[in-house]
């Protein structure tokens, strides 16, 4: 039997169907600016003779890591790895700034020795650094790795954090390193499409290279933070528990 509900305008009250609509709005608009942009990215990379299956292979290798160390350090610390997710989290009241702090610190020099180590190990290599494309200003940079950001801590919170998330949950490693290899076929190409500072800080410590450097701390936290106070504000209605421990092994709230 076919069952149509046709509803009314006082819909459009109910604070469900508001936060229900603006939701499909900012999803569409992040489905659709990653996928647009990847198609933007590959006729970039032809029209310059750059290697798309060079860009596929760091994009793979960034969304398998990325899901494998968040799998691995999600009970214990959250698998964060990121300073513009602990500032997301922290904006949502996830975690403290103190521990956000120590976070931030521990993700830094992780980056570092591990790049000081790559330079050892390959005989003295130089590091790359994240850097804009030819023709892309500051400004644009850093919008680039707003939204880019913006869209992973969107995606953070909606598998990992929000009370309501039920069966994805389980999947959220997989679908943050999803989104990071989406993002980074989209933007790669134009900013390099770091969203994570700690990321960036390691490579350009090694090598020396601090041009442009700026763009990958402030375009992430911006967008990092941004994305957790919308997140937090608009589609969070339910008392919540904490994904990250405190030291005594009990949960933030």
């Amino acid at each position: 039997m076919l069952k149509i509900a046709l509803g009314n305008g006082q819909e459009v009250r109910q604070s469900d169907c508001a936060k229900a609509v603006l939701a499909e709005l900012i999803l569409t608009f992040l489905f659709v600016f990653a996928g647009v942009g990847s198609a933007m990215a590959t006729d970039k990379l032809a029209f310059e003779g750059s290697s798309l299956l060079g860009l596929t292979v760091v994009a793979l290798t960034h969304a398998f890591v990325v899901y494998a160390m968040i799998s691995a350090g999600f009970n214990i610390s959250g698998g964060h790895l990121n300073p513009a997710v602990t500032l997301g989290l922290a904006v949502g009241g996830h975690i403290t700034i103190f521990r956000s702090v120590l976070y931030w610190i521990a993700q830094c020099l992780g980056s570092a020795i591990a790049c000081y180590l790559l330079v050892f190990l390959t005989g003295g290599m130089v590091t790359p650094v994240h850097a804009l494309a030819s023709g892309v200003t500051y400004f644009q940079g850093v919008i680039w790795e707003i939204v880019l950001t913006f869209s992973l801590l969107f995606t953070v919170y909606a598998t990992a954090v929000d009370p309501k998330k039920g069966s994805v949950g389980p999947t959220a490693p997989l679908c943050i390193g999803l989104v990071v290899f989406a993002n980074i076929i989209a933007g790669g190409p134009f900013s390099g499409a770091s969203m994570n500072p700690a990321r960036s800080f390691g490579p350009a410590l090694a090598s020396g290279d601090w041009k442009e450097h700026w763009v990958y701390w402030v375009g992430p936290l911006i967008g990092g933070g941004l994305s957790g106070f919308v997140y937090e504000s608009v589609f969070v209605t339910e008392n919540y528990v904490s994904i990250v421990p405190d030291m005594e092994g009990s949960l933030i709230q």
